[in-house]
């Protein structure tokens, strides 16, 4: 755990042996994301893609709710506009606003494409950055105070860190995905549930968390190998067609299947015991 001591703006705790409790931690400013928030991110979903003893993540918030999303107070902000306003030459101003992009994209995608489940569990506002993160996560889950809102065009930009590129296709409803983009509206936790932004919504706060960690201790006593397998072959199949997927998932598993994990799923199902998996 001293790999995640560090992070200032994320809390990091052990759950049982093998859910990993990571909190946004930037309360007084409702979780909005400053610039050491972006780089806590990144870091802690890259140290828990090589921690061996993590096999679910749950993410949720500190405080009275989830993220108010970009700071724009924060120096992050602040230089970006300061590029525009003070660069004349339009390539130069792009070149640096680009690399800054891609590192709040890179915080991003750090949770998809680590190899753990991540739950993500909402309360209250998930507005702009919020919307980018919990559609990376593998499982939504929020209370029923929680409302969502794709807030950039508010502040006269596309949303530039995701929610474009996953929403449609986590929800699948490109009319409802377009009508909340275009108009940055807030989404009450019921609608999220109807379109299927989120999988359940909940009562209170402390259900929210007692249910998400109960679905990730469930998961985490799972084949290590067999749950980042489905998981980095559903990321797969969604980019991909249907035949590459197959292709893709015939050489994944032509390796994969001689995990001792296989054994041990038969065995313990044959013997009817719990089975017990070696960490990754």
């Amino acid at each position: 755990m001293s790999s995640y001591a560090s992070l200032k703006h994320i809390k990091a705790s052990r759950i049982g042996s093998h859910v990993l409790h990571v909190q946004l931690n930037r309360p007084e400013r409702l979780n909005a994301f400053n610039s050491q928030l972006w780089q806590d991110l990144h870091d802690c979903f890259a140290t828990v893609a090589h921690d061996t003893e993590t096999r679910v993540v749950v993410l949720s918030a500190l405080g009275k709710t989830f993220t108010a999303g970009l700071d724009c107070e924060c120096a992050a902000v602040q230089e970006a506009v300061s590029v525009v306003s003070e660069r004349e030459d339009p390539a130069r101003t792009a070149y640096h606003l680009r690399k800054k992009i891609a590192d709040w994209q890179n915080a991003i995608s750090a949770v998809e494409k680590c190899d753990r489940p991540v739950i993500a569990a909402i309360h209250g506002a998930c507005i702009g950055a919020g919307v980018d993160l919990s559609t990376a996560c593998d499982v939504r889950y929020c209370s029923k105070d929680a409302f969502f809102s794709v807030k950039e065009v508010d502040i006269g930009m596309a949303a530039d860190v995701g929610t474009l590129q996953r929403l449609p296709k986590v929800v699948g409803n490109n009319s409802w995905v377009r009508e909340i983009c275009f108009t940055a509206r807030n989404v009450p936790a019921e609608e999220a549930h109807h379109y299927g932004l989120v999988g359940r919504v909940f009562g209170t706060r402390e259900e929210l968390l007692e249910n998400a960690i109960a679905l990730a201790n469930e998961i985490a006593g799972k084949s290590p190998i067999a749950t980042l397998g489905t998981k980095h072959l559903l990321n797969y199949s969604r980019d991909h067609t249907v035949d590459e997927g197959l292709a893709y998932t015939v050489a994944w598993n032509a390796a994969m299947l001689q995990s001792t994990d296989l054994k041990e799923g038969v065995m313990a199902g044959l013997q009817k015991r719990k089975p017990l998996f070696a960490n990754l």
